[in-house]
């Protein structure tokens, strides 16, 4: 009986001191799982940081536009004169530069000047030598001074007529064999062209045959309804996305309100200057223009780019990165997003950087 009782106590000890161990050594576990993860080199040089810093918070109006051309940057090229198209040197969406040749044009209003152009030269040779013989003969006492200032006179006015016909040549940039050449005047893309070999073009034509448009700068023309126009005004800043482009942010400023409701549609026009370097963004291309205004009473929050939240499990997450091996997962709090920035409520410090790009996988192996 006493034997019995003593392996039940040794029993009893034994299951307890298992039980304790087992409970101390769970969080032990733990704490080296959340603490022992560095980042590897690899991993470490394809991430970027982001800081949150304390920013006034912001509306966002979205509003619908179109690309189109910005007029300083747009040259239209009228028909001087009449004639038959000989040739066409360019199609639509060419890039031209600037005095290249577009379309050869055989015109017989450039004949009729040639012809002049003939005339004027003969008429100067000949008042040149009676000029010369008015000059021999004054000297000899032969005639009056007043013929010798009619013969300079008449010197001058022929070199008078022949600059003017030179100067429409250049105008005309007459090549030879009654030729009208149409050259570029300035370098850009044919954005229209409404002339075509063997036909006929009138200088009376109110249309223009080209136009070239340099599409380093163009405009985005964005639509504004009644309910939205006090909260527009010049100078705001804007972000702009394409259907062509959906993964690519524009940025620009608006440069300018209508200032005029259109009947029909019941919008405000504004238009937003914008640099276009690239040429990605072409006219007639429509936009989604998302303008950022201010928040009542100039609130302000702590603010991150929306792009560092990771969403899990209905929650919102970052990852905190204070050195590669001090790297934490935590929840925020998030007041709002606007666009590309997100306003926190609670959960973060000004100051602290966050893991930007690839902070998924970071996140993913702190969980696993």
């Amino acid at each position: 009986m006493k034997r019995k009782l003593l392996f039940s106590y040794i029993a009893f000890f034994v299951g307890n001191y298992s039980l304790c161990s087992c409970q101390t050594q769970t969080p032990k576990v733990e704490k080296e799982a959340t603490t022992s993860f560095c980042l590897n080199d690899s991993l470490a040089t394809n991430i970027k940081l982001d800081t949150a810093l304390t920013r006034p918070v912001q509306n966002e109006l979205t509003l619908s536009g179109k690309v189109d051309f910005d007029e300083k940057g747009v040259f239209k090229i009228f028909p001087l004169v009449g004639g038959n198209v000989l040739d066409v040197k360019v199609e639509l969406g060419d890039f031209v530069e600037k005095g290249q040749v577009l379309a050869i044009i055989k015109s017989g209003e450039i004949a009729d000047y040639e012809k002049q152009l003939i005339d004027a030269r003969a008429n100067l040779q000949l008042t040149r030598k009676n000029l010369d013989v008015a000059q021999d003969m004054f000297k000899a006492g032969l005639t009056s001074e007043r013929d010798l200032i009619a013969a300079q006179k008449d010197y001058q006015n022929a070199q008078a007529d022949i600059q003017k016909i030179q100067e429409i040549f250049k105008i005309y940039n007459v090549s030879s064999n009654s030729e009208y050449v149409v050259k570029a005047p300035a370098a850009g893309f044919i954005a229209e062209k409404h002339i075509n070999r063997n036909t006929q073009i009138r200088s009376d034509d109110a249309g223009n045959i080209f136009t070239i448009s340099s599409m380093k700068q163009i405009w985005v023309m964005a639509n504004v309804y009644e309910t939205d126009i006090a909260k527009i005004q010049g100078g705001q800043e804007v972000e702009v996305t394409t259907l062509s482009y959906p993964d690519k942010v524009f940025r620009g400023k608006i440069d300018k309100t209508m200032n005029i409701i259109d009947p029909e549609t019941r919008v405000m026009k504004v238009r937003i200057r914008m640099e276009n370097p690239d040429y990605l963004l072409k006219p007639e291309m429509f936009t989604t223009v998302r303008v950022k205004y201010g928040y009542p009473d100039n609130q302000k929050m702590l603010t991150i780019p929306s792009q560092d939240i990771i969403f899990d499990n209905s929650r919102n997450f970052v990852v905190v990165y204070r050195k590669k091996c001090d790297i934490e997962v935590r929840e925020v709090e998030i007041f709002k997003t606007s666009g590309s920035q997100t306003y926190i409520k609670g959960g973060l410090e000004e100051g602290e950087k966050l893991i930007s790009q690839n902070q998924l996988l970071v996140y993913n192996a702190l969980n696993s």
